[in-house]
């Protein structure tokens, strides 16, 4: 068995395991430890706990004690310098000309390095940009361009469904996906009612897809040839979350009706009419 403690160093970032050693670390206390970028502060979002040895990858690294009031301090002052670098990297954005937008700006712990995160197009050659903000903060530099997807999750915000975004509350590592998922789900193809305020396909696709995935694979396909209790006929609709089949009749002249699902026995699959065109136009939204 050994102890660990979680450490997260960003508002629902990634969670970080570390030895606290002799230390009893509560949930929500501040911690200095060491990380592969150097010495750091985080907050420890799970307090010191036992596992077993299995369930870590070895060897941890030792949290080096709780964060005091002057390391709480340095985080204050370590923020405004955040503040005063992203605004003088705007300034030397636009005074090369550069097809780049900030997103955020982070100073390390220890204040040797400034890390700046920003969104492009395509690939942006910043190496003069790099020497004018070294020259500016005497320190090391560090460009890193994000997506679309990560720049959400940093600057958050309010989703269409009126709430703030899953990525920003509680999603710490983004899952992949598809346009797979809303055809399945039998929702709109239409982009606008698709994709989040990121304008990559909403995260929340993933959340229900293991049950429309079963299913989907056990339910008749719109088009799909049928019998039912009364007579055969095609279906027309399929309410996956309600077990419902609309089923209109051979005889064109008789109305459709609607029936459980088990009692409509799928005589033969409907035909693919997927528009290969929009679906290849609809991918891009699968993009990170």
């Amino acid at each position: 068995m050994v102890k660990i403690t979680g450490v997260r160093f960003r508002p629902n970032g990634k969670i970080y395991y570390f030895s606290p050693g002799d230390l009893e670390i509560a949930d929500g206390e501040m911690v200095i430890v060491e990380t592969a970028r150097g010495i750091e502060c985080g907050e420890a979002v799970m307090g010191s706990k036992t596992v077993d040895e299995k369930e870590t990858v070895s060897p941890l690294r030792a949290i080096i004690r709780k964060a005091t009031p002057k390391d709480l301090k340095q985080i204050e002052i370590n923020r405004e310098k955040q503040k005063s670098a992203a605004k003088i990297c705007e300034q030397k954005i636009a005074e090369h000309g550069l097809e780049m937008k900030l997103v955020d700006v982070e100073c390390s712990f220890d204040n040797n390095k400034l890390i700046f995160y920003f969104t492009a197009d395509s690939r942006v050659d910043f190496r003069e940009l790099v020497k004018d903000l070294a020259s500016v903060f005497r320190t090391r530099i560090e460009l890193r361009q994000i997506g679309v997807r990560d720049e959400a999750k940093m600057l958050g915000g309010i989703g269409v469904c009126g709430r703030p975004f899953c990525c920003r509350t509680f999603l710490t590592e983004f899952q992949p996906v598809s346009i797979k998922m809303a055809k399945e789900q039998g929702l709109s193809l239409n982009p606008t009612k698709i994709s989040g305020t990121c304008g990559r396909l909403m995260c929340c696709l993933k959340y229900e897809q293991d049950f429309y995935e079963v299913e989907y694979r056990n339910t008749p396909k719109p088009g799909a040839y049928v019998s039912t209790p009364q007579f055969k006929g095609y279906v027309e609709e399929a309410n996956l979350i309600t077990g419902k089949i609309r089923v209109h009749p051979e005889r064109s002249d008789e109305p459709a009706q609607i029936f459980d699902k088990k009692d409509v026995k799928l005589i033969r699959e409907a035909k693919n009419t997927t528009d290969r065109e929009e679906m290849r136009s609809l991918k891009k939204l699968e993009d990170k």
